[in-house]
Parts: structure tokens; sequence; C-alpha cells
């Protein structure tokens, strides 16, 4: 039986308990952490957990009964939490985005290495199957090079939204809707493509004047290589002020393109360089019976990654590895923090973000990013529910 430690009991820590109770004999929930108890306390009776209550992660570092942290604070202390835990011998799952900067990231990476434990981070929509079909479709190259990819982050938060006392600032949040919603998308984009060479951004703040970070980007891929043709470009739009939220991701290859949502299309050419009135049906129906021929997952979302997660921890000794490891969050998080040096500089930027450069540290990206304006209010709690 793993015993798991819930730290932060915010809206997303739902989704993280309710995974975990999926698995009543896998797993049991012995602890629950917030700087704020009486949430945590709700959460202990919401949930019927039994767990015990803390205010502090550092009370429970040394305790014998946990083997699991869930990290589901807000990302400026994602790091300093995830390395006490990874140093007190526990594993450690954390929410998105990863950490603040790259070099939390290497040092989170490093003590996972140091004390032999997982640490893995949340991605869950690899856990949805039109997202992990799409990936296999993709893997089998029958659409060609990808020539474009077109990521469309598009989600929409309230002015209010940005009044809650960790949101909309550098120094708490991290960054705006490139960090904290895009990343969903930028994960998938990473995990389907892999890095880009080059990245070119643009950022504003077009909607939510008590916050300093941006409420849209949108940046421009360049890749060469790999699944990609030499040339290939991705254009990577992250937002909270799109009504209707709709969000997709397009592959456009040489022969045909594919998407989440899932459609296909396949043009076939004219002498006359035009698209002929048929489409190749040859190819859309290969596309369409493979697709169609996948297995669903047996758990989505949370739960899926949390079944993964579990089923690491309980393979250990066979060398069991999750789906989803550090090195993959940290690769969002550079091409996150490429953007934002794109987006601030005003100019292309070449991958990797090296040591050396002042966005692979908070205090340098801090310093160097914009701040569009003066965050105006700080509430400790907001009423509503999470929306999908």
């Amino acid at each position: 039986m793993i015993s798991v430690a819930v730290i932060g009991t915010g809206n997303i820590s739902a989704q993280h308990i309710e995974a975990y109770l999926a698995f009543p004999q896998r797993c049991k929930i012995t602890y629950l952490a917030d700087i704020f108890p009486e949430k945590a306390e709700k959460k202990n009776n919401d949930y019927r957990t039994g767990a015990k209550v803390s205010a502090s992660h550092k009370d429970i570092l040394n305790a014998q009964d946990i083997d699991l942290v869930s990290i589901c604070t807000p990302p400026f202390c994602h790091a300093e939490i995830a390395i006490d835990f990874l140093n007190a011998g526990k594993n450690v799952l954390v929410e998105k985005p990863m950490a603040a900067s790259l070099q939390e990231c290497d040092a989170m990476i490093e003590a996972a290495k140091k004390n032999g434990k997982i640490l893995s981070v949340i991605a869950q929509n690899r856990f949805r199957d039109p997202v992990y079909n799409l990936k296999k479709v993709l893997d089998t190259q029958l659409i060609g090079k990808i020539v474009h990819a077109q990521v469309e982050s598009f989600w929409w938060r309230a002015h209010c939204y940005y009044d809650l006392w960790w949101r909309g600032t550098w120094e708490k949040e991290g960054g705006g809707c490139t960090l904290n919603h895009a990343v969903h998308h930028i994960d998938m984009l990473c995990w389907m493509l892999g890095l880009p060479k080059k990245v070119s951004a643009v950022m504003s703040n077009a909607a939510h004047d008590n916050a300093e970070v941006e409420d849209i980007s949108v940046a421009v891929l360049q890749y060469d290589g790999g699944l990609c043709a030499k040339g290939a470009l991705a254009q990577v739009t992250s937002s909270v002020i799109h009504h209707g939220e709709e969000q997709q991701i397009i592959f456009q290859g040489e022969k045909g393109r594919i998407s989440w949502p899932w459609k296909v299309v396949s043009h076939i050419g004219q002498p006359n360089g035009f698209p002929a009135g048929e489409q190749n049906t040859a190819l859309i129906n290969q596309l369409n019976e493979f697709y169609d021929s996948l297995p669903k997952l047996k758990y989505s979302l949370h739960a899926g990654q949390i079944d993964n997660v579990l089923s690491a921890i309980e393979n250990t000794d066979s060398g069991v590895k999750p789906m989803i490891g550090s090195e993959d969050g940290r690769n969002t998080i550079e091409l996150i923090t490429a953007i934002y040096k794109a987006g601030t500089e005003q100019r292309a930027i070449d991958l990797p973000v090296k040591k050396g450069d002042p966005f692979y540290t908070v205090s340098g990206m801090k310093e160097k990013v914009p701040r569009f304006y003066e965050k105006t209010a700080s509430v400790k709690e907001l009423e509503g529910n999470i929306t999908f």
C-alpha cells in the first residue's frame, strides 16, 4: 500500500485526491497540507480521506507513512517543496508547470537522481484517448514529414481571475497564460515533435489590467529534423481572452492533415498544382482505420497518470519508469522560457537556453520581463467551480 501526501489543497488538488481514491487497494492518502489548514480540513471532510492535516510541508518531511507526494501548490514553491521531499526519500508528482525556471527544474532533477526517487510532472492530457491516439498516428509517419503545426491554447478567464493572491505576478505565478494554461498544449507539442531549433514570439496583456503577466502570446517555432521537414514551422497561440475556448492541435504533413479533435484531410494535386475535387480516400481510410483500431486507455487524465506513477513505484525494483518523467517537464519549461525570452527581447531565440542566460533563473527572468500592469487586488480565495 502506497502512502500519499497532498501538498496544497486548492482547486487542482481535487483532481489528485479523486484519482488516488479511485485506487483504494493500491494507495491511501495519509496527509493533507496547506498554509491555510482550514482548506485542508475541508478537503479532508469532503472526501473523507481520514488524513492528518498539516499547515506546513516541512512538518511532515520525515513522516514514515509517506511514499509519494503530490504537489498542488502555486508554481513559485514547486521546486522548494519537491527538493525537500526528494531529499527526505519520497517520490514526487508535481503539478504543471514543473517549476518557475530551468534552474529550478535542474535542481529538482538533480535531487531525484541523488536520492534515487521518481520525479514525475503532471501532463494529464497525454492520458486522453484522442491525444494519445494522435501521437500514435503521428509516429506512423503515414502523412509524411510534418511541414506545419498549429497549436491553439484558447482559454477564457474573467477579469477577477487575477485577484487571487498568488496569480498575476511574475514572482508567484511565474508567468501568465503561456506558462499556466498553454503548458498543457506545449507539453503535447514537445511530446509529439520534440523541441524546436529557434523561437520567435510576441506577448501582450489585452484584457486584464489587474495583472503584471501576459494574457496572450503568439509564438512561431522553427524545426529541422526528426518528424519534421527541413524548414517546418509551428505556431502556438496561448490565451485567456478567447470566448468559446476552442482548442486544437493540427499537424500538416506532406501527404495529409491530422488533428485533435480528430480530423483527416488529404489532397490530391492536379497537373496545374491546384487540389483536385476528390481527396486521397485511400490514405484517409488508412488513417481512420488505424486511429479507430487503437485500444482505449484504461484510465484517463489525472487518474491515468497517477495509475502510471503508482505502477512505477510498485515496480521500482524492475526499473519501471513513469511515462512522464522530469525531463519531459523540463522540456516544456525550456520552450516556454524561450517564448518569454523571445517576446521580451523581440528577436528570434536559439535553443537550448543555456545556464549563463538571465532567463535560466527566476531572478534573471523577473528582472527582464515586462510588467504590463500592476496587480491591484489580493484575495485569499475565489468562489466558483473549476470548469474544463
